[in-house]
């Protein structure tokens, strides 16, 4: 009780201010989506937040959007209006509700001119290294094309045994994978209780949790009726997930237009803090807890060029050691010899040898294809 009561008083600390968030991920669920009656997009809605978007976007800040909606959308098309579905009724319903939430988001983003791109991620694609890497780049390079990344699970292929099963914890695996800010979970109530608030009139609302603790995560109810797979719990999983990588996470009123400018006028919500060591954590994994798999030796302006914080670019590899693939750990010796770094290669062996010493804009003539321009991204890289 102790330990949850220390967590739960972070009610006197200042919650974060969404305004100052550069990157932040937005998930909104299905009953948000789709109208319950009409079984359609919420256009209205949709383009609330489409405006609230656009007008972060206007000051700088990168938006991604992981959306539910593809199988409540095409249910009633399909006629599977029973509660429970199979694995195979899901996926072919997700089939067809996609193009669905697709187009409308698309729609409502396109009318403040801005691109929707569409990415489908499953379980896997956020636990297997190389499909994380792939993913990550993919959805970073998205960014910097300035587009806005609509985000689902791609329900169509996923087994039981490879789903998230919510969009609560897929949102908290992007946000990690993107190094966001901020995490903005809309939803149907405006934030954690110490109970359910629809059962308990004594419940009270807390505005700032310093951690998830154990008290915290008894906090989580029941999944709500109706479309969402999700409910209270999910949540405070997704609040584990996000923090721990140094994220800022909201629960917030989803219900309202313009969710997203109304917490940032101040409308009530929860906020938790991300923990201090999270942004660390990845760092420490990369220094210590990975055996590296070769070694890249590089010239006395690139040990320089690391020192200060800089990727490492092909430009600056004298020699490539060892076997290893995309996503793999390497060492980064200096021109004596010594381990300056440690990083994960963002080129296989064979490709790093072809590539080593050479420009940047030489690479694609060189293997083939466009890859990275760095050999070792500087989120990717440790000094030692």
């Amino acid at each position: 009780m102790r330990a949850g009561m220390e967590a739960v008083r972070g009610e006197a600390a200042a919650p974060p201010d969404l305004r100052r968030a550069r990157r932040v991920v937005v998930k909104v669920g299905s009953a948000l989506v789709v109208d319950d009656g009409s079984a359609a997009p919420r256009e209205a809605w949709l383009a609330s937040v489409a405006a609230d978007i656009a007008a972060m976007r206007a000051r700088g800040a990168e938006v991604l959007l992981v959306s539910s909606g593809a199988i409540a959308l095409a249910r009633r098309a399909l006629g599977l209006t029973r509660r429970r579905l199979r694995l195979e009724e899901k996926q072919a319903a997700a089939a067809v509700g996609q193009i669905r939430l697709a187009g409308a988001w698309d729609a409502a983003l396109s009318a403040h001119g801005l691109a929707a791109a569409q990415l489908l991620l499953t379980l896997e694609d956020s636990e297997d290294r190389r499909r994380y890497l792939n993913a990550r780049a993919t959805l970073g390079t998205l960014l910097e094309l300035g587009c806005v990344p609509v985000i689902n699970e791609n329900d169509t292929v996923a087994t039981a045994e490879i789903r998230f099963g919510d969009n609560d914890r897929l949102a908290a695996r992007v946000a990690e994978m993107v190094e966001a800010d901020a995490l903005v979970l809309l939803s149907d109530i405006d934030g954690l209780f110490t109970a359910d608030p629809r059962r308990d009139p004594e419940a009270r609302h807390l505005p700032v949790v310093e951690r998830v603790t154990d008290e915290i995560m008894s906090m989580g109810g029941e999944p709500p009726p109706g479309y969402s797979s999700g409910g209270m719990r999910t949540k405070l999983l997704a609040a584990r997930i996000a923090t721990g990588a140094g994220c800022a996470m909201a629960i917030a009123l989803g219900a309202r237009d313009h969710p997203l400018r109304a917490m940032e006028d101040g409308a009530r919500c929860t906020w938790f803090l991300p923990q201090p060591e999270g942004r660390s954590s990845r760092k420490r994994w990369i220094a210590g807890s990975l055996a590296p798999l070769g070694a890249l030796s590089v010239d006395a302006g690139a040990a320089r060029a690391l020192a200060r914080g800089s990727s490492l670019l092909p430009a600056g590899v004298r020699a490539v050691a060892g076997e290893f693939g995309r996503g793999d750990p390497v060492s980064l010796l200096d021109p004596e010899g010594r381990e300056v770094a440690r990083g994960l290669s963002a080129y296989d062996a064979d490709s790093a040898r072809r590539i080593a010493g050479r420009r940047s804009d030489e690479i694609e003539a060189i293997l083939g294809w466009r890859g990275r321009d760095e050999m070792v991204r500087r989120d990717d890289l440790v000094l030692l």
